[in-house]
């Protein structure tokens, strides 16, 4: 049976809520994030057409749009949305992926038996934006990758159905940019030898591609070719996420504690990104020799940013250890996550910081998590048999 897949996201989400709360920012520029050494987490349409960008120095973008209202952003408040819309589009399709706060991938395969599977989907936008306000587009396909593009391609409010014997006809001409999995760095690698549509890049042997960037080069040509079997994965949403950390000894040595806790922290926070959530509230935990375990914990706005959590983790730690008694146990959890990246998150911190997590993300990926890492949490060995990680459903 042929697959009719979802792709639907929230046309600038962050900023169609904004205008939910306001009705006077309708039709102006605007720009969702940090003062003038932040950057963009999203901007209207408007704010777009004058070269604006997510991720794009704050700076930078008033500069091309100085008209451009500013607005911090509430990571709360668009979370809270975001759930919203989940319930709507779960009430009606029978299987639901949430890739990310403001995108959904939906297979209703053999729904065209009992009804138009375009029509059923139009059906489905229009319900959300009825009862929650928010506009959304969508592409309706074969398989994920042909209906994200497809939705990108049709922003805004230009809903497409692209049946099996149109995907290379809609995806020949395109950019290779448009394809998942193509950054800048092989953007530019396969520019240089004139590969620039996805067209050309679907002719390429698989092989050659493969030798070229790495072991991802077959499933960018399989993607260029329309090809990607990757299921819906039903949603489920993570509660929370900890680690404790047993000492061999116990111990009453405070810089020693407060260097395992960096270090705790910086794992988790590593781990947050590499899965996309974002943290509201953080606990620490600790155990005395005596087995007597207390703990506290404290509400933060939405990150995934070690330096910032380290400060609140430290801070509670200095609050709860009060008994001068040597310590067993400290564990660290973050809790009520939400799906979101760091980019995303980004409405007071500069540019040079997400450069830097970037960076540093990138090499932790590549190399393993203690390739490098801050001073302050060095003492942390990832292999310890003392590091518990815990995983709630």
């Amino acid at each position: 049976m042929r697959r009719s897949i979802v792709h639907m996201d929230l046309d600038t989400f962050f900023v169609s809520c904004e205008r939910l709360n306001n009705s006077q920012l309708e039709g102006i520029p605007l720009i969702i994030g940090g003062g003038d050494r932040g950057v963009v987490s999203s901007c209207s349409y408007e704010a777009r057409r004058f070269g604006v960008r997510s991720a794009m120095p704050t700076a930078m973008a008033l500069k091309l749009c100085p008209q451009a209202k500013v607005i911090k952003g509430d990571m709360e408040r668009y979370s809270q949305l975001s759930h919203l819309v989940t319930e709507v589009i779960q009430e009606k399709a029978p299987i639901v992926e949430k890739a990310s706060i403001d995108e959904f991938y939906l297979d209703i395969t053999g729904m065209d038996r009992f009804h138009g599977c375009y029509q059923w989907t139009n059906d489905l936008a229009q319900r959300v934006l009825k009862e929650t306000g928010l506009p959304i587009s969508f592409a309706l396909s074969i398989n994920k990758t042909v209906s994200k593009i497809g939705t990108g391609e049709g922003k805004p409010k230009g809903n497409l159905d692209i049946p099996e014997d149109q995907v290379r006809n809609f995806l020949n001409p395109l950019s290779i940019q448009k394809i998942p999995m193509v950054g800048d760095v092989t953007f530019q690698l396969l520019s240089r030898i004139g590969i620039r549509t996805i067209q050309t890049l679907s002719e390429m042997p698989a092989e050659v591609l493969q030798r070229m960037i790495g072991k991802n080069g077959v499933e960018i040509w399989k993607k260029a070719n329309g090809i990607d079997n990757n299921p819906v994965e039903p949603y489920t949403e993570r509660k929370a996420i900890s680690s404790e950390h047993t000492f061999t000894q116990d111990t009453i040595d405070i810089v020693h504690l407060k260097s395992i806790l960096s270090g705790m922290v910086e794992k988790l926070a590593f781990q947050l990104r590499s899965e996309e959530w974002l943290t509201s509230t953080v606990v620490v935990k600790i155990r005395y020799s005596n087995f007597d375990t207390e703990t506290r914990q404290c509400k933060i706005a939405y990150t995934s940013a070690d330096h910032l959590l380290t400060k609140k983790v430290l801070g509670l730690f200095d609050l709860l250890y009060q008994r001068r008694m040597r310590l067993r146990l400290v564990g660290i959890r973050f809790s009520d996550l939400v799906r979101g990246t760091y980019q995303i998150d980004l409405f007071e911190d500069t540019e040079e910081m997400l450069s830097l997590y970037a960076a540093m993300d990138k090499m932790k990926s590549r190399y393993g998590y203690d390739s490098v890492m801050r001073c302050a949490g060095a003492s942390l060995k990832p292999n310890s048999k003392d590091i518990i990680l815990k995983r709630k459903s």
